[in-house]
């Protein structure tokens, strides 16, 4: 787990806003800000920082696996992340479906996928994120994750494309060629 020093942090956050113009102190829309950021954050935004994903997966793992191989899909999981070169958010959803023999339970791979997303992470590193971590737990035949989210980096600034969202898709195994078609054409599996 990372130390947060969210005193540092609302100090940061006054400064900052003193660097572009604004008083934070003699303001009355911005007194309390630097604080009020640095716990949305720290509680929040960056709340992944404080589990282990791959342990909320794992522990949720059932023992007795099934005879045989079985779908099983997960969809659509809202997720939110925070884009580690602009600090602003990426929302949307995730669509995480696997073939094998191990049963886990469903709530676990929403906690896992949500605590993965709650970081600085840029969307294609937590999809293969969340592959590797299905296959790494699970051991299933193959895995996909599908992940449709809009940048706040790119609808709010920059281009403005206010309506543009991102899908990007990891795998592991040899993922049936319908599943991927199907995920390009619509995001989901």
């Amino acid at each position: 787990m990372k130390t947060v020093d969210l005193d540092g942090a609302a100090q940061a956050i006054d400064a900052f806003l003193r660097a572009l113009g604004h008083e934070p102190t003699t303001d009355p829309d911005l007194m309390g800000t630097g604080r009020r950021v640095a716990q949305a954050f720290a509680e929040d935004l960056l709340a992944g920082y404080r589990e282990d994903p791959r342990a909320l997966l794992a522990r949720e793992a059932i023992a007795t696996p099934l005879a045989r191989p079985t779908l099983v899909q997960v969809a659509p999981i809202a997720i939110v992340t925070m884009c580690p070169h602009h600090l602003l958010p990426a929302e949307g959803s995730a669509s995480i479906a696997f073939f094998g023999k191990q049963l886990v339970g469903v709530g676990a791979i929403v906690a896992a996928a949500r605590a993965a997303s709650r970081r600085l992470v840029l969307q294609e590193t937590l999809g293969e994120d969340l592959a590797s971590m299905v296959d790494e737990t699970l051991a299933p035949s193959w895995v996909a994750v599908a992940l449709r989210l809009g940048h706040g980096c790119m609808r709010h600034r920059g281009e403005r494309a206010s309506e543009a969202s991102v899908t990007t898709i990891a795998t592991r195994g040899s993922v049936p060629e319908g599943y991927l078609a199907r995920l390009l054409s619509d995001g989901k599996l």
